[in-house]
């Protein structure tokens, strides 16, 4: 019977550590800037170093927002944390193009992955990433979500959030950025360690070229207006 009752015990506090953890995690950052993510410390590992500055959404350029909506997430400000529509054609264009992996993921997702967990593809990490997004979409709403998306996300080798990509790119504050070094930072986002937002390549320079003019729709309509106000 001790064995049992101390067996059943050991798996109960399993239990509670696997459910409340996350839960403490968001309540933590809803107010705390979260201080490192994995990719960082992966990125260090590989001799990249860390370079981090964090900047309130206040500090940083609406030009920003705009395009990352643009560029990643055209509803953000309409779903609950996913779009089924966006995860439904990056299934079939993965059906059709399997060695070329496209991605269905919202800002929410994004964000909830680089926060609290690991690159990569598996089930499980999926899993986890689905459960962050319902946390943090109901515990942090939209706009600590772009604030904290726009603070740890990468953006070249060793350099993360908007002020440090604003400053190595444009020698500006992110807070400064016009709506074209904007829309150029938000072109890289897919490849941020292969891709420029100075002097890029001909991809780069069409993809943010139509990243801008989206941008513009995006603040026309409102589109952005939950991480804004």
């Amino acid at each position: 019977m001790k064995t049992q009752w101390s067996l059943g015990r050991i798996l109960a506090m399993i239990l509670a550590f696997v459910i409340f953890t996350p839960i403490v995690q968001v309540l933590v950052y809803k107010v705390v800037p979260p201080p490192v993510t994995i990719l960082m410390i992966e990125r260090l590992m590989e001799g990249k170093g860390i370079r981090h500055q964090w900047r309130t959404i206040d500090e940083i350029s609406p030009h920003l927002v705009n395009s990352v909506i643009a560029a990643e997430d055209s509803g953000f400000c309409q779903h609950m944390g996913f779009d089924i529509e966006a995860m439904e054609k990056a299934a079939k264009a993965n059906e059709r193009h399997p060695g070329k992996i496209r991605g269905g993921s919202t800002i929410s997702q994004q964000t909830a992955k680089n926060v609290f967990l690991w690159p990569g593809r598996s089930w499980v990490r999926k899993g986890l990433e689905a459960g962050y997004t319902v946390l943090i979409e109901a515990v942090w709403g939209k706009r600590r979500i772009m604030e904290v998306y726009l603070n740890i996300v990468e953006w070249g080798p060793g350099l993360y959030g908007a002020e440090t990509a604003a400053q190595t790119y444009f020698h500006t504050s992110a807070r400064s950025l016009s709506a074209q070094q904007a829309a150029r930072l938000a072109a890289i986002l897919p490849s941020p360690l292969k891709w420029r937002a100075v002097n890029p390549g001909r991809y780069v320079a069409k993809r943010s070229a139509k990243i801008g003019a989206r941008a513009t729709t995006v603040q026309d309509d409102d589109l952005s207006a939950c991480a804004l106000r």
